[in-house]
């Protein structure tokens, strides 16, 4: 179901609110400005329903932070160091998002400022579409890039990402969602998480790749057991240099979008999550800035109160060809490809 809101955007339209709907009473709205997930609501085992992601009260409210609440972000999701990278032997110098000199999740003008086109949609999908023209934020090379939201029946958010080039460019293109399977603004530190993940890769204050990959193995990043997150939270310098965990955990899985990559717990454990991804990788967020963001209530969101399970390439990748995971670098002729779905299953 379309919906106009009668507040404009910042081009001066409406904002177009899709809602998804499934046969087990399961709804899902994505809305076509940064091909945004705004919503999912899951009936739980008791007859009651439940809000699993953080969101804003309006439209609106989305253009006034800075978390990436439920947006489609890229060119290239989160860090590239220093902003440049070297390309076939060029060197390729980025729009800096921030005072650092880094850039994170595309730029300042990233696609999640943008209004993505609608190309299709019914009850069970959105189809959404961005191009994205050579020099944007300073990656080379015109890019053509699809948003593909679809809510299946055994409650399933499916979001795959498409994009194809006319230059080689760095192309990583992620949803930047956030969960409380709680359904209120709570701690996410008493969720409980499982990631399957040998090896996270550390990083330093500003989020930069700090070494090589680690070894999860007695460290507070093992999360190949279930635990909850308070129970290692900033148990070491690694998460101590950014407050909590936001980190990369290269997974086992490798891009088989069959097999598991994470499952979430609520506290009160009536709703899990499981992760399934192509990607190689997940970022694990637990909300460390959230503090200040705009919610659907008159309160403002606390540190974390969402964490984020962003699938992707390493982070700062194109510096990195050396790490094990297939090449970031998209070519003319190819096409990239990368689904992540979000199943709930109420308890």
């Amino acid at each position: 179901m379309l919906k106009q809101t009668t507040e404009l955007a910042p081009d001066g339209q409406p904002w177009n609110l899709l809602t998804l709907r499934n046969d087990a009473g399961m709804t899902a709205t994505v809305m076509d400005w940064g091909a945004t997930l705004l919503s999912a609501r899951v009936p739980l085992a008791d007859g009651s329903e439940r809000e699993a992601l953080l969101g804003c009260a309006t439209p609106g409210d989305y253009t006034r932070q800075a978390a990436y609440l439920g947006a489609s972000v890229g060119r290239y999701a989160n860090r590239i160091a220093n902003s440049r990278f070297i390309l076939d032997g060029q060197l390729i110098n980025l729009t800096p998002s921030n005072e650092a000199g880094h850039q994170l999740h595309g730029g300042p003008e990233g696609f999640d400022k943008r209004r993505w086109q609608i190309v299709s949609a019914d009850a069970r999908h959105a189809l959404f579409s961005l191009s994205s023209r050579d020099g944007d934020q300073g990656y080379p090379g015109n890019l053509t890039a699809t948003a593909h939201y679809r809510l299946t029946d055994d409650n399933r958010i499916a979001i795959e990402y498409r994009a194809t080039v006319d230059q080689p460019c760095p192309v990583n293109l992620t949803n930047h969602v956030y969960f409380n399977l709680d359904g209120v603004q709570s701690d996410v530190r008493n969720h409980k998480l499982q990631i399957f993940a040998d090896v996270y890769l550390p990083v330093e204050s500003d989020g930069i790749p700090g070494g090589d990959l680690q070894n999860v193995t007695l460290t507070s990043f093992d999360f190949r057991t279930p635990k909850t997150l308070a129970d290692d939270f900033l148990r070491d310098e690694d998460q101590q240099k950014v407050k909590g965990y936001d980190h990369a955990f290269l997974l086992q899985a490798l891009g088989n979008a069959d097999t598991p990559a994470a499952h979430v717990w609520s506290q009160d454990e009536k709703l899990q999550m499981t992760v399934y991804t192509s990607a190689p990788a997940l970022q694990f967020y637990s909300g460390n800035y959230l503090g200040g963001t705009p919610s659907r209530t008159a309160q403002a969101y606390d540190d974390w109160q969402g964490l984020a399970l962003e699938s992707e390439f390493l982070p700062d990748s194109p510096n990195h060809p050396e790490w094990p995971q297939p090449d970031c670098v998209l070519r003319p002729g190819e096409e990239y490809v990368s689904l992540t779905e979000y199943q709930f299953i109420a308890r």
